[in-house]
């Protein structure tokens, strides 16, 4: 028996930005509303950590967003807190820097003169071969291939692909890059760089963005500090089941530590891992549910940061390494993003290594995978061993949804059958299933608590088939 239990209006399970904003939402409305986490601090990916004098996020995380609406939700929580800064992005590649967005004499001269000549050749077959194509792009390979061309695809996005995802290209689903870099090609960002009206720029090409002050991670702090007291943030409590009953969810039970706690709801907001999820469902889901979530996966994540004592390492916001004599894929300078991530002449660099639970990354030492990333960046000339000051290692499990082709078929099979419970409402990157950018798993928490407050029945993302979409 659980050890004790509470009543709330709304449960929400999951503290990343999508459930502390139908949090933030519904207690400004009044509600009585308590998040369940199961990490030891809430923000989910969009987290800061604090260590010492330094600071640094999960990753570099920009806020952009087109939607006014949600830019005006943010700037309402950090106000003068928010810096706009300048993108610059550079492609470590052949032991060059390419620019990114790309700058056409960049790539000439980096790549050479022949394989610039055929990556436009390839790039003119593909559009031709697109214009002739009766078969839909289902891989990662097909989609950049149309849009690139070959040549630049097996120089540029091959390599990197495999690196993130773990699968080959053939296996990568094509949604994920074209959601990604919407509307861009090959032909786009050569006009694009020959061009001054970055107004009218794909998401993918825009040249600044806003970020908080002392890093992405004051936006879930702001989240939380709005919820008032009779609002609570639960942590390290991980849900280990979600009773339900007459087709309604009824309550969950979350362990925390050595206790055991039910908590009790009349609406259910659930931001957790859509096939985690679906397994914890008590009565169980139909075996083809259950089978259909098994075959959901997500990609891992370790960070390493390295604390320096030195002014600066580079001037960019990010650099990308698809070689993969390089162990990691993304490195980025905190302090480029604001000069209060590290104390006056010091800076740190954030190594992402992706990987896979239980892969030689994730169960390698923390010194080790110190030692890896410090020699790699000492040899790719970003610091030097003498200026290692100190040294941080996280292991963040499911960080990105792994989208694999036939991947959407599993997820509408659980997310149709989720649809069954009028009184929980899917939400986030990790609840939807979704490579959702920071704007859209805010904006997807805000939607499902305004409806919750409208008690209509919740409207899934219109990225959703209409045969499967809940009725209004």
């Amino acid at each position: 028996m659980p050890d004790a239990t509470s009543h709330n209006d709304v449960i929400i399970l999951g503290g990343g930005l999508a459930g502390l904003s139908a949090a933030h939402v519904l207690a400004r409305a009044g509600r009585r509303v308590r998040v369940l986490e199961a990490g030891a601090g809430a923000g989910g990916l969009a987290r800061t950590i604090v260590h010492g004098e330094f600071r640094f996020d999960l990753g570099g995380h920009r806020f952009l967003t087109p939607d006014r609406r949600i830019e005006d939700f943010v700037r309402g929580l950090l106000g003068d807190e928010l810096l706009t800064v300048r993108r610059a992005s550079r492609i470590f590649l052949r032991r060059h820097h390419f620019d990114y967005p790309l700058q056409p004499l960049n790539a000439l001269f980096g790549v050479g003169i022949a394989a610039s000549f055929a990556i436009l050749l390839n790039y003119a077959k593909a559009r031709a071969m697109t214009r002739l194509r009766r078969t839909p792009l289902l891989s990662l390979e097909d989609w950049v291939v149309a849009h690139f061309g070959r040549s630049l695809y097996e120089i540029c996005f091959r390599d990197y692909s495999e690196k993130v995802w773990g699968i080959p290209c053939q296996r990568i689903a094509s949604e994920w890059i074209a959601q990604r870099i919407q509307g861009l090609s090959l032909g786009t960002a050569i006009r694009q760089a020959f061009s001054r009206a970055r107004n009218a720029s794909p998401p993918t090409l825009t040249d600044e963005f806003l970020y908080p002050r002392l890093g992405i991670g004051r936006i879930a702090e702001k989240l939380q500090e709005g919820l008032g007291q009779d609002n609570a943030v639960l942590t390290n409590a991980r849900v280990t089941a979600i009773r339900h009953r007459e087709r309604r969810v009824a309550s969950v039970r979350v362990r925390q530590g050595d206790r055991v706690h039910e908590f009790h709801g009349g609406e259910f907001v659930s931001t957790i891992p859509l096939p985690q999820l679906a397994q914890l469902l008590q009565p169980s889901a139909p075996r083809e549910v259950r089978e259909a979530a098994a075959r959901l996966r997500y990609r891992d994540l370790v960070i390493v940061a390295v604390m320096l004592n030195r002014a600066r390492a580079t001037d960019l916001t990010w650099i990308y390494f698809p070689e993969k004599s390089v162990p990691f894929g993304r490195v980025h300078e905190p302090t480029n993003w604001s000069p209060h991530m590290a104390p006056p002449g010091k800076t740190l660099l954030i190594a992402e290594h992706f990987c896979c639970r239980g892969d030689d990354i994730w169960g390698a030492r923390d010194e080790e995978l110190t030692a890896t990333t410090a020699a790699h960046l000492e040899r790719l000339g970003l610091m030097r061993r003498n200026e290692l000051l100190e040294s941080r290692v996280l292991r963040i499990p499911a960080a990105y949804p792994l989208f694999e082709i036939g991947y959407r078929g599993h997820c509408e099979t659980v997310l149709s059958h989720l649809d069954a419970f009028p009184n929980l409402h899917v939400a986030g990157r990790g609840g939807m299933f979704r490579y959702y950018n920071m704007d859209r798993a805010i904006e997807s928490g805000i939607a499902a608590a305004e409806s919750i407050l409208r008690r209509e029945p919740r409207q899934r993302s219109a990225e959703r088939p209409a045969k499967v979409r809940r009725r209004a």
